[in-house]
């Protein structure tokens, strides 16, 4: 998705594309879009496909991971995501529509008149995501992800707080609330900020998920959307022992990031939550294959366009076969241990060492990312022309 969407704007922004449904060149910007294609049944002939990616639409919505100023006529947005990493790419290139955006969040924001630097700072970062936001809402049909300061994830009132900010804000710019989702780290605070999101109607993105611990809770939380990280939790395997559920998985022959985005589908779909699960950090066809009938799957820029050049026929190599899916998934047994109705003690004593690491990762990310904005704007304060 280009930051002006439909308009013809080159730009070296990485991008994730993501339809959320109702029911990431220069790594600066991060939004998720894509079409929505789900279909009933279990296997899929191939005869009267013309592409591969056109067969796995009939499984799975695909979610490319790309340079999409570059790739656009291939793969139109349809939804977005607005972050501190898509800031990062606004201020790095002011010439652009988007320039304006971050300037009117300067003199637009109550945070203009604040004397207080931090406040002052919150404000604008604040209606500067929401403008952008705003704007991706115009473009795109379908909803907009914010996302939540990273620094609150440990603060489940400061979260639903920056929630409401957020959301009053888009309301000020006539952005329903149900063309929106917030993004919140999987910490046993943001789920259960998210669970209480959901309760008031506000849909949530729960992100940073790589243990089932983390699925399960957001699951129960009501979460909408929860994402799984699959290939890095396959790196830390690489790299690691000593996580129970990792250990078990490779005990039995399986890949441990497969098996977890396999064990949280079956586990939302077996006990009726509504979340609908995205697959992320996918390294090659094979994991694509291996979790068709997810609701989501982010795949990379060179696998799609594989997926794209290549002619599908009856004999093919692979087989377009639904994986997961809801009736298949009443089959998958879980442990006593596994049904437990998730509280900060049961989840804080079985989340791993993995997701312990990779959250912790993931979370400083984010939180770099929006010092590193929150540096330009203080940089280029007061705005000009006032």
């Amino acid at each position: 998705m280009a930051i002006s969407m439909q308009m013809s704007i080159s730009m070296p922004t990485r991008l994730h594309h993501f339809q959320f449904q109702n029911s990431r060149g220069v790594q600066k910007a991060n939004l998720l879009c894509g079409a929505s294609s789900f279909s009933s049944s279990s296997s899929l002939g191939t005869a009267h496909q013309n592409t591969e990616l056109e067969a796995i639409k009939e499984l799975s919505e695909i979610v490319p991971d790309t340079m999409i100023f570059d790739d656009f006529e291939r793969f139109p947005p349809t939804a977005a995501t607005v972050s501190s990493s898509l800031l990062l790419g606004i201020c790095s290139l002011p010439e652009t529509r988007f320039g304006s955006v971050i300037e009117n969040a300067m003199v637009d924001s109550e945070g203009y008149a604040s004397e207080e630097g931090g406040d002052r700072l919150s404000c604008i970062f604040n209606k500067a995501m929401v403008n952008v936001g705003a704007e991706l809402a115009k473009v795109v049909p379908g909803r907009v992800s914010t996302e939540v300061d990273a620094r609150l994830a440990y603060d489940t009132h400061g979260t639903i707080k920056k929630v409401h900010e957020l959301l009053k804000l888009y309301e000020e710019v006539e952005v329903p609330q149900e063309r929106l989702l917030f993004k919140i780290p999987a910490t046993w605070q943001g789920i259960e900020a998210s669970r209480l999101l959901e309760a008031e109607g506000i849909q949530t993105h729960v992100t940073f998920v790589y243990s089932f611990p983390q699925a399960a809770a957001a699951a129960q939380a009501g979460s909408s959307v929860i994402q799984i990280f699959v290939g890095r939790v396959r790196d830390w395997a690489r790299n690691h022992s000593g996580d129970p559920e990792i250990e078990s998985a490779l005990a039995r022959g399986e890949d441990p990031g497969l098996a977890l985005a396999t064990k949280a589908f079956n586990y939302i779909h077996k006990h009726g939550h509504k979340s609908k699960l995205m697959a992320a950090a996918i390294r090659n066809k094979q994991d694509l294959f291996s979790l068709l009938g997810i609701d989501y799957i982010i795949v990379p820029l060179k696998i799609l366009e594989s997926l794209k050049d290549s002619k599908t026929f009856p004999d093919d190599k692979y087989s377009f076969i639904r994986r997961l899916s809801p009736n298949t998934a009443q089959a998958y047994n879980f442990t006593a241990e596994e049904l437990v109705k998730w509280d900060q003690a049961t989840f804080a004593s079985a989340i791993g060492p993995a997701a312990e690491e990779l959250l912790a990762a993931g979370l400083e990310g984010y939180i770099n990312q929006s010092k590193r904005v929150e540096a330009y704007l203080t940089k280029i304060w007061p705005p000009p022309n006032v």
